[in-house]
């Protein structure tokens, strides 16, 4: 088939608050969605590519791209936390944080995946539910005990709930909100299913942490917003919802877990809120030369690690990636990293194994095949999990393999 291309595709205004002052400051080329894995290494069978320009509010420090995911695109998805140890000992976090807001009351999970976090709470005796599009990923979710409403999160959806369970003391949605275009009507969806004392919990990457430290790669077409917290403070005033806490997470490069409550409860933020406002301005997330600054350093990191690669099979050493994350296919396709450098890819998750790289064709495979074909370089496209990763590959590195980690600067370990 052929190639189903649009026009390079830009936001007239920002998708928090409303602003016109945008500035495109990484236009990334055409890219297939990041997560939409090929069947096949034929390069005839073409994927739909789309334009990914990387514009940065310079009135919210928001930084977005256009929607032009495919239509029921998240109804099949092979995105699932659980294939990192890292994400069970998270979500189990979450999930007690969850428990203890709700009080005994409900706890709805948006864009709930396999289940995970919820599947915590249900075992602290929770009531949940879960509601997500990927209608194959809710068969892993009911294993844990976890009701799901199969579909996406809309005003018409709260309705449906509010009317067959209640108000929900607790709503959350962890690297989900991200991916919602119309996020005024997501916010809608919340007031009318939030009990009036309830809270709703969003957790996403910091954008404050993704400019500090390089991570384009966090910028793919499901990732429609990299939210600085000043974006979703705009965002709640504008629905009648305060930001009244916030909490810094490590987990995947520096991510924050943001509570909101309606305005007028009129609870009054905990100091962190405004401590994180201050960060954000200093690190200049509304000033146009940080994004200047953060491009140059984006091509500068492209440049070092295509020499380093380079370098390595021009000693006629082999190359192998580790992960097959979203992220991963940005780093790829946007350097032109493909098969004349990398053998393979390997990663846990069996819904990608077998499977292809969007754009560059790479062949998925277990983690076995690291031990079976032997590399003598690892690229850690999963550079989020990279301590774990690097544990699971003890004996690679004990029979003298090494890892290329590309972010915030490519450099080898050992």
């Amino acid at each position: 088939m052929n190639v189903q291309s649009k026009p390079a595709s830009t936001l007239s205004q920002c998708r928090t608050c409303g602003s016109k002052n945008l500035f495109l400051f990484l236009p990334m080329g055409a890219h297939p969605p990041a997560n939409m894995f090929a069947k096949t290494a034929d390069p005839e069978q073409r994927q739909p590519a789309f334009e990914l320009n990387t514009q940065a509010c310079l009135d919210c420090g928001l930084i977005q791209v256009a929607d032009q995911v495919p239509d029921a695109f998240f109804e099949d998805y092979l995105y699932v936390p659980s294939g990192a140890a890292t994400m069970h000992e998270h979500f189990a976090g979450l999930a007690s944080v969850a428990c203890e807001n709700a009080d005994g009351g409900l706890i709805v999970d948006v864009g709930c995946n396999d289940g995970l976090m919820l599947g915590h709470a249900v075992k602290a005796g929770a009531t949940v539910l879960g509601i997500d599009p990927a209608a194959n990923l809710a068969p892993l979710a009911k294993e844990r005990g976890v009701d799901v409403l199969t579909g996406y999160f809309n005003p018409e959806t709260a309705a449906a709930v509010l009317k067959d369970k209640g108000p929900a003391k607790v709503i959350t949605t962890t690297n989900t909100f991200n991916h919602i275009d119309d996020l005024h009507g997501f916010m809608d969806a919340v007031r009318v299913l939030l009990d009036d004392d309830g809270v709703f919990v969003i957790e996403v990457p910091w954008g404050k942490k993704i400019v500090e430290t390089n991570q384009f790669d966090n910028v793919y077409h499901e990732h429609m917003s990299e939210l600085s917290l000043l974006s979703i403070v705009r965002l709640g005033q504008s629905r009648g919802m305060d930001v009244v806490d916030v909490t810094k997470l490590p987990v995947h490069g520096g991510s924050m877990r943001v509570f909101m409550k309606r305005a007028s409860l009129g609870q009054e933020p905990a100091p962190i809120v405004a401590e994180m406002l201050a960060e954000e301005n200093a690190a200049g997330l509304t000033e146009r030369a940080t994004y200047e600054a953060f491009a140059e350093r984006v091509d500068e990191l492209g440049r070092q690690l295509k020499v380093m690669l380079a370098d390595i099979k021009a000693e006629g050493k082999t190359v192998a990636a580790y992960g097959a994350p979203a992220k991963g296919n940005t780093l790829l396709n946007y350097f032109g990293i493909g098969a004349d450098t990398l053998d393979f890819v390997v990663d846990k998750n069996p819904l990608k194994q077998g499977l292809y790289t969007p754009g560059t064709r790479l062949p998925i495979l277990s983690p076995d095949a690291v031990t079976e074909r032997k590399p003598d370089y690892l690229l850690v496209l999963a550079w989020n999990f990279f301590d774990e990763i690097r544990e699971q590959m003890s004996d690679f590195e004990a029979s003298g393999g090494k890892f290329i980690v590309p972010l915030p600067m490519p450099r080898l370990v050992p």
